[in-house]
């Protein structure tokens, strides 16, 4: 449904804007078929959330790892479905162990300086993490793009030590952990993914 859709827009866009030839269609609908998707994922999401009765802490969990997800990146699966159930997963499962695991103040600082180093080295090497489908080539948006990841995931970790209210502590740090997870090689091995501007770069060298 949401393909026909996208497909449909993605016409009369070319209809429309002539000098659009069929690799900017092509990224235009992929574009838009990230739009569209979206918004049946969020109130999947929330569906899902209000059922487990865990509503508020997946949207506070959503709004906390938004930006930082959205600068840093990170893999797509190639179905609505698997997409559907990834997002529902993250987020709810986020909420979910923000409100029922209890972190004492040592293991607290601990965790946060452990995966801390690990989610700034991940970005270093990875962030922003694009796909084949929409890549990022431009070099200044990229270093655009990894300067917030860094600026988000810092700030949230100084946020995550000094806060005193446990769920939020608890959605950064696993929140965060979880992210940046998704931007490295190995996931995107696992789900059949390649990074955007490594495909691209190839093809350049290849051409060249």
């Amino acid at each position: 449904m949401i393909d026909k859709i996208t497909e449909a827009l993605t016409k009369k866009i070319k209809k429309e804007m002539p000098d659009v030839d069929d690799e900017r269609a092509e990224v235009i609908n992929y574009g838009l078929q990230i739009i569209l998707g979206e918004i049946p994922k969020i109130f999947i999401m929330i569906l899902v959330a209000y059922l487990c009765g865990i509503l508020k802490s997946t949207i506070i969990t959503f709004l906390i790892l938004i930006p930082y997800k959205g600068f840093s990146g990170g893999f797509h699966l190639k179905t609505h479905i698997g997409c559907i159930i990834t997002t529902c997963l993250f987020y709810c499962g986020v909420a979910f162990l923000a409100e029922n695991v209890i972190l004492d103040n040592n293991l607290k600082y601990t965790l946060v300086l452990i995966t801390g180093i690990f989610e700034i080295i991940m970005v270093k090497l990875y962030a922003p993490a694009d796909t084949e489908n929409v890549p990022i080539l431009s070099k200044s948006i990229r270093k655009k793009k990894q300067i917030l990841s860094y600026v988000f995931l810092i700030v949230g970790l100084i946020i995550s030590v000094i806060i005193k209210n446990n769920v939020i502590t608890n959605i950064i740090i696993f929140g965060y952990f979880i992210q940046t997870c998704m931007i490295t090689r190995l996931a995107y091995k696992l789900t059949n993914n390649k990074y955007g501007y490594e495909v691209y770069e190839n093809t350049s060298n290849e051409i060249s």
